[in-house]
């Protein structure tokens, strides 16, 4: 009985899309790439509003002295949670390329090698 119950709210929730608000994970200071997650449930269809994952991504940058940050490549997508063949929860990741030295790091990086 507690499979036909999964079956059918899988059954309901398949198709349907969700808002998702990607966080920043496994990022890199010196490579300036940002990386922005998020979950999906099976046959989730996620979302994203692109200005806020932007924002999102270009304040890390500008920490880090760049001056914004700009999305490249697709969307990675890793099964992070399997049963069988069936993906019970699926890893999202959206990469962004840090650009630009803003004047600060400019001159922190001109301290560091001098």
């Amino acid at each position: 009985m507690h499979r036909s119950s999964l079956c059918i709210a899988i059954l309901l929730l398949g198709g349907c899309t969700f808002n998702k608000t990607p966080e920043p994970v496994k990022s890199s200071e010196v490579a300036g790439v940002v990386r922005l997650g998020f979950d999906l449930a099976p046959l989730q269809k996620g979302k994203v509003d692109t200005f806020i994952a932007q924002s999102t991504a270009s304040h890390q940058c500008q920490q880090w002295g760049y001056i914004a940050a700009f999305p490249y490549g697709e969307p990675i997508k890793t099964c992070s949670l399997s049963s069988g063949a069936l993906c019970l929860n699926q890893k999202v990741t959206l990469e962004y390329q840090c650009r630009g030295v803003g004047m600060e790091k400019y001159l922190r990086d001109e301290l560091i090698v001098q």
